[in-house]
């Protein structure tokens, strides 16, 4: 038998607290780590196919955008709709797992050859660890149960990897990411109130973003799910433009990006709907408009600082409704691996 310590969380305000800092250690192991797959010769070849479930998925939007935008042919994919065993082909599939115990991740990539096997995790010794040894880890960082540094981390693993398939360099920008994401989630912090006024009555939520920034308002449904018990959904700007947008009244509009968002924005806005615009562009507030500005970076660091966004207000929505953060209401017993499970399970 195989024993794995049960994971302990810690609330979500105090994961937040120590957020930037964290981001910073979990940067500096990830830099270390790729280069050890570097040389290992496993940053090279056919673009990866990252495999995760969840915010696993979510985060793995933007550096699929930015290996894609490199022209590599890259792919991420809801572990919970591959078939078992994992069709043949020549792509590295990477497990994408916070804790390394998703059923569904572990179930696809057992099914497939050990060389084409990598993963991402920031808990180990884990059932996916041992499953994949030389897996990128963070060291297993202390978590909220409504991930935080987790989700934030992963992104960041796999924006780093994106950076350096097949020969690319790490973007500077990652080292001084921790100082940007402590400055912007204390501006968000200090600007959230307006943006959480706006969900007073509100029935639902559409969250919509740019195509890097689809991962950014699939996170931002669950966490508004998960920590306010919001109905909200997550889709791309250009799948809510083809017909998902005509059931818009009764709620709120998340929206991310600078570009087309904009003016899906401006819209909703004309239509007498009630908005919260994340973007980089100089607008005003209005009446049912909040703006929330975030600076200027590349796909994958842009999606880390749109976390702090969608942790901030998921977390006044909360509040504002009288839910304690912690307090879920389900609990399904068959999508994490047990504490003790059989090897070679």
């Amino acid at each position: 038998m195989t024993v794995y310590a049960p994971t302990e969380y810690i609330d979500f305000d105090q994961a937040r607290a120590h957020q930037a800092e964290q981001l910073g250690v979990a940067i500096e192991r990830i830099r270390t780590q790729l280069e050890d797959w570097h040389r290992a010769g496993a940053l090279r070849g056919a673009g990866p196919v990252f495999l995760g479930i969840g915010a696993s998925y979510a985060a793995a939007c933007a550096p699929v955008w930015a290996l894609r935008k490199r022209g590599i042919d890259a792919w991420r994919l809801s572990a919970g709709d591959a078939p078992v065993p994992y069709p043949a082909s020549g792509n590295p599939v990477i497990g994408v797992s916070q804790s390394g115990r998703s059923a569904e991740t572990l179930d696809a990539l057992a099914s497939l050859p050990e060389d084409r096997r990598r993963a991402v995790v920031n808990t180990a010794p884990s059932p996916l660890t041992d499953l994949v040894p030389g897996s990128l880890t963070f060291g297993s960082l202390r978590d909220s149960y409504a991930s935080t540094i987790g989700y934030t981390a992963t992104i960041a693993a796999l924006g780093m990897i994106a950076d350096r398939w097949d020969g690319g360099a790490l973007d500077p920008g990652w080292a001084d990411l921790p100082a940007a994401f402590a400055e912007v989630d204390a501006a968000i912090v200090g600007s959230i109130g307006r943006a959480v006024d706006l969900f007073d009555g509100a029935a639902w939520a559409d969250l919509v973003g740019a195509a890097p920034a689809a991962g950014s308002a699939e996170e931002g449904a669950l966490l508004l799910r998960e920590v306010a018990r919001v109905a909200a959904t997550g889709m791309s700007t250009r799948q809510y433009l083809h017909g998902s947008m005509e059931s818009a009244g009764g709620g709120v509009h998340v929206v991310f990006g600078d570009r087309r968002e904009v003016g899906v924005a401006r819209t909703l806005l004309d239509a007498g709907h009630r908005v919260v615009l994340v973007t980089r562009q100089d607008i005003a507030d209005e009446s049912r408009l909040a703006v929330l500005r975030l600076p200027q970076r590349p796909a994958a660091q842009r999606a880390i600082l749109e976390a702090s966004v969608v942790q901030v207000l998921s977390a006044g929505v909360a509040r504002a409704r009288g839910i304690a953060i912690e307090e879920f209401v389900f609990h399904a017993d068959d999508i994490k691996v047990s504490s003790t499970t059989a090897e070679g399970a």
